[in-house]
């Protein structure tokens, strides 16, 4: 871990910088990937499954059997935290449901505005050494209050050709309309053109490697919609005299072990609690099973002193995906905090409860992107249609503005699309 102490602009620049991501050109064979997915379809998901992740599958649909299985094989406390987690995240998802408000902008003019689910969404989910089912509920219980009519999960299948039975379960939970074992650039060339045994759909949810990523690149190119950009997970966290500090070494932790190139920092106004998260984070860091894994993240590592009145500036230039804020004066920060994925408030607040159980949405911008990028939300899951409709005496009041503006605009057809209709009311005393 690096520790920085009233760093210079410039050092506090670098300092915020993201690690270096790799920068191999996939360009050549996600398009590789695509074009033989769009040629020979479900042959093509075979045989790239076998080739990059040493899986030959047979059939390429989970069935009943397995989820039935799956659902059996978990033990009863860890389902019930999945229950418990789907509750609290279906609560905090629907409060997001919009009322549709009819607005008269004129006498006789009326307009609305109503959100309309996304027919077919697509949600890849990453499998590998960390199984994220819990991604499973964070895309799929939206999808599914929105009322997307099909939810298309993909997710690689482990040697034995098997799915995680959590990542089952959880799919079941909320509704997929169809499981499909495969993973990888293909698993998204499958969802954006189809095959015989995976619907295209028209926008793609989820996390991934560098692959994955550089396919849904892709899939937008050729006119797919995906949720945002993706990179490595990463965590600031805010923190006074006043933090624990085993729980902001935890918080810290908590972050590096997703991957090695996970980004932590700790910006503090305090000197003395620099030396002390780091010594509690180095013994914590012996206990943990992905200990390789969180020491890699941990050499890029920023432990920063500054003045208490530089905090929020760092915030909001950094734009972290997670902010935790452990300080005396957080509602202070809150105030001028403006670009944060999501935000974690006080010393009882891990960012674990957000990535699990409290009912947020854990798919949130990386890289700096919460500057302009929101999290998935339901609004992700719809597209909002405007409506209008006029009455006879609305087109008498609204007419003239707009014969008026398209002349100036010379529209002339625009224009005679009132003024026909402004004629006959006349005509016919209207």
């Amino acid at each position: 871990m690096i520790q920085l102490k009233y760093p210079t602009q410039q050092e506090l620049v670098n300092a915020l910088r993201r690690p270096e991501l790799d920068k191999e050109d996939l360009s050549g064979l996600v398009s590789e990937v695509f074009e033989k997915v769009r040629k020979l379809g479900d042959r093509a998901l075979k045989e790239y499954t076998e080739k990059f992740d040493g899986v030959r599958l047979t059939d390429l649909i989970v069935s009943q059997e397995e989820i039935d299985n799956a659902e059996a094989y978990l033990d009863h406390e860890l389902k019930s935290a999945i229950l418990r987690a789907a509750e609290n995240i279906k609560a905090f998802h629907r409060s997001q449901t919009e009322k549709v408000v009819k607005i008269e902008t004129l006498p006789g003019i009326f307009c609305w505005r109503k959100s309309v689910p996304i027919e077919k969404v697509g949600l890849y989910i990453p499998g590998g050494t960390a199984p994220l089912f819990s991604t499973v509920l964070m895309l799929g219980i939206p999808a599914k209050i929105a009322g997307c009519r099909e939810i298309v999960l993909c997710t690689p299948a482990g040697k034995d050709g098997e799915i995680n039975p959590a990542i089952l379960y959880a799919a079941s939970l909320i509704g997929t309309t169809r499981i499909v074992k495969v993973g990888g650039i293909q698993a998204i060339a499958a969802m954006t053109l189809g095959t015989e045994s995976v619907p295209e759909v028209f926008k793609i949810f989820g996390p991934g490697n560098q692959y994955v990523t550089a396919a849904k690149q892709f899939a937008q190119q050729l006119g797919k919609a995906i949720d945002m950009p993706a990179g490595p997970s990463e965590l600031m966290v805010v923190a006074d005299k006043h933090a624990n500090p085993s729980f902001v070494a935890s918080d810290l932790l908590s972050q590096a072990e997703h991957g090695g190139d996970s980004q932590v920092i700790l910006v503090t106004d305090d000197v003395a609690l620099l030396s002390t998260v780091q010594s509690e984070t180095n013994k914590q860091l012996e206990s943990l099973e992905r200990k390789d894994i969180a020491e890699r993240s941990l050499k890029y590592a920023k432990l920063i002193l500054v003045e208490k009145d530089q905090l929020a500036t760092i915030v909001n230039a950094y734009a972290p995906e997670h902010l935790i804020l452990n300080t005396e004066f957080n509602d202070g920060l809150l105030n001028e905090v403006m670009n944060a994925g999501s935000v974690f408030i006080g010393q009882y607040t891990p960012e674990s409860l957000g990535d699990y159980a409290s009912g947020t949405n854990h798919t949130l911008p990386t890289n700096g992107f919460a500057r302009m990028y929101s999290g998935v939300s339901l609004d992700s899951f719809v597209k909002k249609i405007t409506y209008q409709t006029a009455t006879s005496e609305g087109l008498k009041i609204i007419g003239p503005v707009v014969e008026k503006m398209a002349t100036a605009e010379s529209l002339t057809a625009h224009r005679n699309a009132v003024s026909v209709r402004l004629k006959y009311l006349e005509e016919n005393g209207i």
